[in-house]
């Protein structure tokens, strides 16, 4: 691969939270429950019991792929790492800044300067590596 660009790395971590978005659901092991199912009305249903829609499960690669990005998270520092991570949740710049406590306009240059952060590392690796 050529030179890392901000949005090979954007879409990078955008691919790493949706993959981790298919992953299955942790359940504790050893537990049953013996009580019968209830057949509920469409209101008293709860959203974790639509269980109607289920993603498929990433493939191999794409977990290796999101492994390896969560590996370059650890190359910014805490309040980077929440900026990064909502934008590639894709929630909206409105939400992002209540969270990082700032106006919407710094929180996409905190955004931006994480992710030319982790471009220049990748590029910075791959000068080094021969």
């Amino acid at each position: 691969m050529a030179d890392w660009t901000i949005e090979d790395v954007a879409a990078r971590f955008a691919e790493a939270a949706e993959t981790g978005r298919r992953l299955p659901r942790v359940r504790v092991q050893g537990y049953f429950n013996v009580w019968p199912t209830f057949a509920r009305e469409a209101w008293e249903a709860y959203p974790e019991e639509d269980r109607d829609y289920r993603p498929l499960p990433p493939s191999p690669q794409a977990i290796d792929r999101m492994l390896e990005t969560m590996r370059w998270v650890q190359w910014l520092e805490v309040d980077q790492r929440h900026v990064v991570w909502m934008r590639a949740k894709r929630y909206g710049w409105r939400d992002i800044s209540i969270r990082a406590a700032c106006c919407t306009r710094t929180a996409q240059r905190h955004w931006q300067r994480a992710i030319e952060t982790v471009t220049d590392r990748l590029n910075q690796a791959m000068a080094v590596a021969p």
